[in-house]
């Protein structure tokens, strides 16, 4: 090992893996997945890993780099730090080996969520109206450009201590679509994230809204679920 090379500790294996060292040369404007890949082509191509797009679209690459859940193609080494890299799959998702996880428990929460439009109007009909600077409209907007890259659930420490818990992208899912005023399904919906599992179990550590790529506050939306139940339940209107 010189000094253009770097220790890279890699998770292997499942659940009850363990980290493996490789030993990874030092490049310029280098990421975390630029050093995965390099495993992969020169060191073990056996290293299973996601990732697409490389420019921060997918959200399909993120790992726990560190401790903390990011980007690996957004993230610099020089940035997290070259002296120590530790690179694990995302928590609070199934391993199914090495750095891939099993996405289904955070799909099926979203799903749970009734994280889908239900139009009140066929395409025969005129387009409702949406006025751009409503209180509703810029509330979901506020949340729209979630990518589903899971890495505010892995971050989610309620998520970690309570796996019923729906989670920061399925409720902000739900939040964006109960402020769609051309969505049929809100009273259901409400009813969806209010079970258990739902929002009342957020804790506002904001974990979720810290470790955002695109700087979404999941923990605002949830907020908004949880003053949305409260004024149903005492008859306040939503």
């Amino acid at each position: 090992m010189t000094q253009s090379d770097m220790t890279v500790s890699v998770w292997r294996g499942g659940e009850n893996g363990s980290y493996q060292r490789f030993t990874v040369p030092r490049q310029a404007s280098q990421t975390v997945l630029d050093v995965v890949v390099w495993i992969q082509q020169n060191a073990d191509p056996s290293l299973a890993f996601r990732y697409a797009c490389r420019v921060g679209m997918c959200g399909s690459c993120a790992m726990t780099v560190n401790g903390r859940p990011r980007w690996t193609c957004r993230t610099h080494v020089q940035v997290v730090g070259d002296d120590r890299l530790e690179i694990a799959p995302l928590r609070n998702l199934p391993v199914i080996r090495d750095l891939a996880t099993d996405m289904s428990p955070f799909f099926e929460k979203w799903q749970a969520a009734d994280g889908v439009f239900h139009p009140t109007k066929t395409r025969n009909e005129l387009v409702a109206p949406v006025e751009p600077a409503g209180a509703a409209r810029l509330a979901a907007s506020a949340g729209i450009e979630c990518i589903n890259c899971a890495v505010c659930y892995a971050a989610c420490d309620v998520v970690a201590r309570n796996p019923a818990y729906l989670g920061p992208a399925a409720l902000n899912r739900a939040w964006t679509l109960q402020n769609d005023v051309r969505d049929g399904a809100q009273q259901a919906r409400l009813a969806a994230v209010t079970r258990d599992g739902g929002c009342q179990n957020c804790h506002a550590q904001q974990g979720c809204s810290t470790y955002c790529p695109n700087g979404l506050n999941p923990t605002a939306s949830i907020a908004g679920l949880k003053r949305m139940a409260i004024r149903r339940r005492f008859g306040w209107g939503s």
